[in-house]
């Protein structure tokens, strides 16, 4: 596994199981099963229902937790000061864990700036008591990290957004590494394609001819390809799998690399069309979701 280094030090395994959308009655097994084939990453969130089944997954693995990288997400309707520290505790308590390992933020709600604010000072808070060894954000755009980043006192760690072949968001990633930021590709493999709402044409990364051709070349499958991708060029990825044949091999990106023309060929995929939510559109019905206690 390669491992990467935050601004503030601290290490993270590249590769990582995400759960976005594993049902529930799913995610324990799936995440057992990926920490027995080597995995040492998963990233959950409070709103993807599953970060119970994900601290029952992880002590199923028999492993320690210091072992695990783990990671999760604050959600809208828990921005604030008193909130986040709240929707931390909620967190914590249903993953089992005394500490995150990351922390960040969901969304960064623009039209309701002053609560996203207090909640990252929050998170500011957790890291400096020791709760938390990184803070982040999530599909965080330049524009919202210009706003943030000279209000607050921690440099993001992490900002996670959409990144895929199809959609790579690379003034997203320059303002990232402009600030020291790391950036983590959510749908590395294309597959919020399926992604429910009418966010514009969904085409499958997965049958692209020029992603099929490198696997073929490679002995990989076209998801490796983008995974390797993604690792080769310093992103941290978590693609998602209940699937424990998919899980096996989205881990095996490790002993093959693609060459400068390779990358060149997959950076040339590239759409510039978004297949998720627009981060600056308001959801308040979507915000305003409430995080349960248990």
């Amino acid at each position: 596994m390669q491992n990467l280094t935050l601004n503030n030090g601290v290490t993270m395994p590249a590769l990582g199981l995400g759960v976005f959308q594993s049902p529930p009655d799913e995610t324990a097994a799936a995440v057992e099963t990926a920490l027995g084939l080597g995995y040492r990453h998963i990233d959950t969130a409070a709103a993807y229902a599953n970060e119970r089944q994900v601290g029952e997954g992880m002590r199923a693995s028999g492993l320690d937790r210091d072992d695990v990288f783990l990671e999760t997400k604050v959600w809208v309707s828990d921005y604030g000061t008193d909130e986040t520290r709240h929707a931390f505790e909620k967190a914590t308590r249903k993953l089992g864990v005394d500490t995150l390992d990351l922390l960040i933020l969901h969304q960064p709600a623009p039209a309701r700036w002053e609560r996203t604010l207090a909640a990252y000072r929050a998170l500011e808070g957790l890291l400096a008591d020791g709760l938390v060894r990184a803070i982040g954000v999530s599909n965080f755009m330049p524009q919202h990290l210009a706003r943030l980043l000279p209000e607050v006192d921690v440099v993001p760690a992490v900002n996670q957004i959409e990144l895929h072949p199809y959609f790579q968001q690379t003034d997203v990633q320059k303002a990232d590494t402009e600030a020291g930021i790391l950036t983590q590709a959510w749908s590395p493999i294309g597959g919020i394609t399926f992604y429910p709402g009418p966010w514009g044409e969904r085409r499958s990364v997965l049958t692209d001819e020029t992603l099929a051709a490198l696997a073929a070349s490679h002995g990989k499958s076209p998801a490796q390809i983008m995974l390797r991708w993604g690792v080769q060029q310093g992103r941290s990825v978590i693609p998602k799998s209940t699937n424990p044949t998919r899980i096996a091999e989205n881990l095996d990106v490790f002993d093959f690399e693609l060459s400068a023309d390779e990358l060149a060929r997959i950076d040339a995929l590239d759409t510039g069309v978004r297949s998720g939510p627009d981060p600056d559109a308001p959801r308040d019905d979507f915000f305003d979701r409430v995080i349960p206690e248990e």
